[in-house]
């Protein structure tokens, strides 16, 4: 079952997304809690979110559906720009609200807190797989298999064509193009990047590149987002990238099943993914970094997406149309979530979140 090892109380996952909901950058003198137990249905707002592009098909999904069957009064717009841009519009309070996939720490924590004076909440949404995708037409309808030692090659510019002894040992009965390989990454700051290579660090000894939302790629070429990696992908023969498990369903582009830290080799899909954070505890503040399992069945590249929210909002009519739909897509929208390929979290952790939601928020008194 999905995210059994989320039946603990404090388990959880990785990605990160931001929500800033009409807060302006001073606080209010007053404060009083929102109102909750509403259905919302005769509240209206127009909310605007940028942010990461690993949970852009799921977001846009879920709020064209609340719209649609839930309230059309509340209207919500949401761009993928990168899980960098989204923190930062977060902070600047020019959105609504932001998403991102890496949690918010370092210099951008601290920005935060001299703006805001206060801790900023983030609250995961939802997880999904990074798969390796590749376009190689001479594997059509074939599996390609990468081992560590392969696709730590592939990543680090030391396998450079993709009969290379190290990606032929895991396939002997495939018959391997002698073509260059090209690696295409992100150019962008990116939660994607941030889940990637926070696994590459622990997977591959020589990896020199370090871990966060930008790095120093020692190989490939750049793309905007997980949309223009998987264009990338799909244009160029020969190439592989990294990109959310999402992407490669929705535009049919096939991933490597990638031997993970038991050695077995294991495709991208929900059910793997989320046997990576088996046995994983989620801490309070949400901020879970994936770790390399053990799990034979672990796809072992994954991570969480989540939304921030600022810890007070001026406009409580706003906020609460805000809280009615991230409340909805923990609920309501899960079979969206399975539809598209991500992982829904499990029940017992979507209510933690709407606890955080209805009681660590507030808004200004009118």
């Amino acid at each position: 079952m999905l995210f059994q090892l989320f039946s603990k109380p404090q388990a959880l996952l990785t990605p990160l997304v931001v929500l800033a909901l009409g807060v302006s950058a001073c606080q209010p003198e007053a404060q009083e809690p929102n109102a909750t137990g509403t259905t919302g249905s005769d509240i209206s707002a127009n909310l605007s979110g940028a942010g990461a592009s690993f949970p852009a098909p799921l977001y846009q999904r879920w709020f064209s559906e609340y719209n649609k069957s839930v309230n059309p009064g509340v209207q919500v717009s949401y761009q993928s720009v990168g899980s960098g841009a989204g923190i930062e519009q977060y902070i600047s309070g020019t959105v609504d609200f932001g998403a991102s996939d890496a949690p918010i720490q370092g210099e951008r924590l601290e920005s935060f807190r001299q703006k805001y004076n206060a801790e900023p909440i983030q609250v995961p949404m939802a997880a999904g797989a990074v798969p390796l995708a590749y376009n190689l037409p001479e594997l059509e309808g074939q599996e390609l298999r990468l081992s560590r030692e392969a696709y730590c090659g592939i990543v680090e510019g030391e396998v450079t064509r993709w009969n290379d002894p190290l990606i032929a040992a895991a396939n002997p009965n495939l018959t391997l193009p002698d073509r260059p390989v090209v690696f295409a990454h992100r150019s962008d700051g990116s939660g994607t990047t941030f889940i990637f290579t926070n696994h590459i660090k622990e997977a591959c000894p020589g990896w020199t590149g370090g871990v966060g939302t930008s790095v120093n790629w020692p190989t490939g070429v750049g793309a905007q987002g997980n949309e223009g990696v998987a264009a990338q992908i799909q244009q160029n023969e020969g190439t592989i990238g990294y990109i959310e498990y999402a992407y490669a369903k929705l535009n049919n582009i096939p991933a490597a099943l990638l031997e993970n830290a038991s050695g077995e080799f294991v495709a991208p899909t929900p059910e793997s993914a989320s046997a990576v954070f088996d046995g994983v505890d989620v801490p309070e503040d949400y901020a879970l970094l994936v770790p390399d399992s053990e799990n034979p069945a672990a796809f072992p590249i994954a991570g969480l997406t989540w939304v921030l929210v600022y810890p007070q909002y001026q406009d409580a009519e706003k906020y609460q149309a805000l809280q009615n739909v991230l409340e909805w897509s923990l609920t309501e929208g899960r079979p969206i979530a399975e539809e598209l390929g991500y992982i829904p979290i499990p029940e017992s952790l979507a209510q933690r979140v709407v606890t955080t939601l209805e009681e660590k928020v507030t808004t200004a008194s009118n």
